[in-house]
């Protein structure tokens, strides 16, 4: 289990499955709580599983870690440092003394917070100078940027979308935009991981009878590590008549010449996408999320999207920090060169060691998968005690059988590092007993 939110995407009969399991192999029941009024549902069995352990079982003691200082290739844990792949500070930019300065003068300018909405009295001139810089790096006719990530796609999906519309998504989308999909009301219908011959098939059975239609798939796919046939995606949205959508929470900053993302990699057309998605808590050092698109559709979410006109404006602090890191990695592409090279020299390394990192290509995000949730989990523990940080994604958040463990790289990872962390992983499989779940 990743976090909490990975329970949310199962189904109110594949938790009771896992309950039933879990109760079987003696799991705790749900407490009787007298702290709380709030009626615990039965899965919360499930979470305690995961969540309330002694070390000996379940993942507690992996996550929620507590760590000092700066979240990059390194991370220092009880005074202890370790080689850190659980960051998505892909280019370093969190920790810049640039882009930390740059906080803090919009500290001193405008304050910590802007204190209202924008459409009231937070608007502030940085704000409309990162979304300007951002739309002109993407290609797009304009950007908009919202206090958090998952609540951009959510707030987004949720709004333009509605009763009558169909919205069609890869079965590994990030819960945001099942969740987006959900509250929008709209008919839902996710095909399986980059088939687009799947895709095909629901829009010949489908498109006619629904009014909007909306496509959505990541730049790169946070479990895997893989990406999805955007050329073809824009392609099968064209010949429908339908809105295509591509959440780069993994993918801008990481792919591309320059770092601008899969429409840069596959070298298509900006407004061939209608809605590009993009988090700021990854290459651009800050917290929130953006959409960028044609101006008219900015527009219309600027004034309408209540998870934007009803929220405070992006903290000055966060607006400067991301328009910081936007300018850096123009001044600095070889950032984007170097995290490429050493993501390609980790998946080399591994496969020559015989470890499975399954489809992983391109992106920063490279899987070792162990099959079972044990296994993964006992890695984990193993390379902790060798000096890596890498963590466990185990069922329900990824199918049964393929469990694994996840490493995020960064550019300011060594050679050295990754060739000292790859050897110390397929010495750890090596060596990982025959058990199962």
């Amino acid at each position: 289990m990743s976090t909490r939110q990975d329970l949310s995407e199962l189904s109110s009969g594949e938790k009771r499955t896992l309950l039933k399991r879990l109760l079987k192999k003696g799991a705790s029941k749900p407490p009787d709580d007298t702290s709380s009024a709030y009626k615990f549902p039965p899965e919360f069995a499930l979470i305690r599983q995961y969540a309330e352990n002694d070390g000996t079982r379940g993942v507690a003691d992996l996550f929620y870690q507590s760590f000092d200082g700066l979240n990059r290739d390194t991370a220092v844990h009880r005074g202890r440092e370790l080689i850190n792949f659980c960051s998505y500070n892909y280019l370093g930019m969190s920790g810049d003394p640039v882009v930390s300065q740059a906080a803090v003068d919009a500290i001193g300018t405008y304050g910590t917070s802007v204190s209202a909405s924008r459409v009231v009295s937070g608007e502030r001139s940085i704000h409309r100078e990162f979304e300007t810089e951002l739309a002109r790096w993407l290609g797009t006719e304009d950007a908009i940027v919202f206090v958090g990530g998952f609540g951009t796609n959510e707030d987004v999906v949720g709004h333009l979308f509605g009763k009558g519309d169909l919205i069609l998504y890869d079965s590994l989308i990030h819960a945001s935009i099942q969740q987006g999909a959900k509250l929008s009301g709209a008919t839902i219908a996710p095909f399986p991981h980059n088939n687009l011959d799947a895709l095909e098939n629901l829009l010949q059975r489908q498109r006619g009878a629904a009014n909007q239609v909306l496509i959505v798939a990541e730049g790169v796919y946070s479990m895997d590590g893989d990406l999805p046939d955007l050329p073809r995606l824009i392609e099968i949205k064209k010949r429908h008549d339908a809105l295509l959508m591509v959440d780069e929470a993994h993918s801008i900053g990481v792919l591309g010449r320059t770092g601008r993302g899969v429409g840069e990699h596959y070298g298509v057309d900006a407004s061939d996408v209608d809605l590009w998605m993009g988090t700021l808590s990854k290459m651009f050092a800050s917290c929130g999320g953006y959409i960028a698109g044609a101006k008219s559709l900015v527009a219309y979410i600027r004034y309408t999207a209540p998870g934007f006109v009803y929220s405070v404006g992006l903290s000055p602090p966060n607006t400067a920090a991301a328009l910081a890191s936007l300018n850096l990695v123009q001044k600095e592409p070889e950032r984007v060169a170097t995290l490429q090279a050493r993501a390609n020299l980790f998946r080399d390394l591994a496969r020559e060691r015989g470890l499975d990192i399954g489809a992983s290509h391109d992106s920063a995000v490279i899987p070792v998968i162990t099959g079972g949730s044990k296994k993964a989990v006992l890695l984990s523990r193993r390379l902790l005690k060798k000096g890596v940080l890498a963590l466990p994604i185990v069922h329900p958040a990824v199918p049964e059988g393929m469990a694994r463990i996840r490493f995020f790289v960064s550019s300011t990872h060594s050679e050295e590092q990754i060739r000292r962390s790859v050897e110390a992983t397929a010495d750890v499989v090596a060596r990982l007993p025959n058990i199962e779940d």
